[in-house]
């Protein structure tokens, strides 16, 4: 039975899922699902301003979400701030694999923006991820990373 099957799709090409994902952008679907994926780098001094929309990236979860790589050496100590008067921040540090950090949804102060401290146990580059809390659209934001000195 299993020799059947197998003669049965013999003839059948097996098309790599990269030609396939690229024959569906150029079949219509929003460009927005055809983009590569291309975090920006942080500037020199960690800080940028930015405007988050329906353009970015989809989170899978109804809202959307900013990239940025950072490098950063292993026993930093960093803090990262999010602000926003226009939706509910979440910051998130993602390792270059993708697994989770740390991330942070409200500050202390109560705030709907986000403050996150953490120690860097591994250096090398980092992503942090700006996004909106829920199904929010988004809006102006501004994001800092700091590595904290200790006191001399």
């Amino acid at each position: 039975m299993i020799q059947a099957f197998a003669t049965r799709f013999r003839s059948v090409p097996i098309v790599p899922a990269t030609l396939l994902a690229l024959s569906l952008c150029a079949g219509g679907v929003r460009a927005q699902q055809c983009q590569a994926y291309n975090p920006q780098p942080l500037p020199p001094g960690g800080e940028v301003s930015g405007n988050l929309s329906d353009k970015d990236i989809p989170t899978g979860q109804g809202g959307f979400a900013q990239d940025y790589t950072v490098t950063l050496t292993g026993g930093d100590n960093v803090a990262i701030d999010l602000t926003s008067e226009g939706f509910d921040t979440i910051v998130t540090l993602l390792s270059k694999d993708g697994a989770t950090v740390a991330e942070n949804d409200d500050g202390p102060d109560g705030s709907t923006n986000s403050l996150l401290f953490t120690r860097i146990k591994d250096g090398g580059t980092y992503i942090v991820r700006v996004r909106a809390f829920g199904e929010t659209a988004g809006g102006d934001f501004k994001l800092k990373v700091t590595r904290l000195r200790p006191v001399q």
